[in-house]
């Protein structure tokens, strides 16, 4: 389908996906709200808390994430703050995604309605080369930033970890349990979105590189030397032709009398003969 909607400008097609993969990208990412709910049984039941919501978003930063529980210490009241600041690896990953998507569109409208301007002077591929390689490295960099930037969201949220920061549950006649965890599917998701981006950006390398005259003129110095080769080689063939053919006919020659001599040889006895 790609292909007959950008046809012949395939280089459109990949910017296509480009484009698609980074708006999943930076929408499991950027769009993320999650949370957690706990539960503190004191011993004295009046001071209780069966339902404590905890709830984070994007862009991660835990230690701004501030909720209350009970001390059952009577009626005082404990304020908790999650531990982390994922902040600055989830916005260079959503940042990366959303210029991205820019650019990639950007490329498709450019490949499709301005191919002439694109291929002039030859600085349209070169500037598209610079730009897919540079984009490859932050893919690769700010999925790798954001992968670990998860794995340190999921330690801060996980609810032991949490039911360890209260000090109602510190004691041993309060009962502290984790009711849900929060969901963590679509960060997954965007961690292999984040990946598969760095696949696609750094597989057009070498389509956009054969666009740019790097390619030509390195292709040209490749087959000059070939040329050369190959004619010297065909002229060599030719001398060692003609070569063989005057060989062979000296040999011949040299193979025994010609037909004159032998017929001088011949007559010699048959005048002996007569004489006798």
């Amino acid at each position: 389908m790609c292909m007959v909607i950008f046809a012949p400008q395939d280089k459109g097609c990949i910017r296509h996906f480009h484009s698609l993969f980074a708006i999943f990208a930076f929408a499991t990412c950027g769009g993320y709200s999650g949370g957690l709910r706990l539960s503190v049984d004191c011993a004295n039941k009046t001071e209780s808390d069966l339902s404590i919501d905890v709830a984070f978003a994007y862009p991660f930063r835990l230690h701004q994430v501030t909720f209350e529980v009970p001390t059952c210490e009577g009626k005082e009241r404990q304020k908790v703050s999650l531990i982390g600041d994922s902040s600055s690896s989830a916005e260079f990953f959503v940042t990366v995604a959303v210029f991205a998507f820019l650019y990639s569109l950007a490329a498709t409208v450019v490949y499709i309605f301005f191919q002439n301007k694109y291929r002039e002077n030859n600085r349209g591929p070169l500037i598209d080369f610079i730009v897919t390689v540079v984009f490859s490295f932050l893919w690769l960099v700010g999925s790798s930033a954001w992968a670990k930037g998860l794995s340190d969201v999921k330690v801060a949220t996980d609810p032991k970890e949490v039911l360890l920061l209260m000090s109602a549950c510190k004691q041993p006649s309060n009962k502290c349990t984790a009711v849900h965890s929060p969901v963590m599917s679509s960060l997954n998701t965007s961690v292999v979105f984040g990946f598969l981006n760095f696949i696609l950006w750094a597989g057009n390398i070498w389509f956009v590189f054969k666009e740019t005259g790097w390619h030509s003129s390195s292709q040209r110095y490749l087959s000059d030397p070939m040329e050369k080769h190959s004619s010297s080689y065909n002229r060599g063939g030719y001398n060692q032709d003609s070569y063989g053919s005057s060989s062979g006919y000296n040999q011949q020659a040299s193979l025994g009398p010609s037909s004159d001599e032998f017929g001088q040889q011949s007559a010699a006895p048959a005048s002996f003969t007569n004489q006798m």
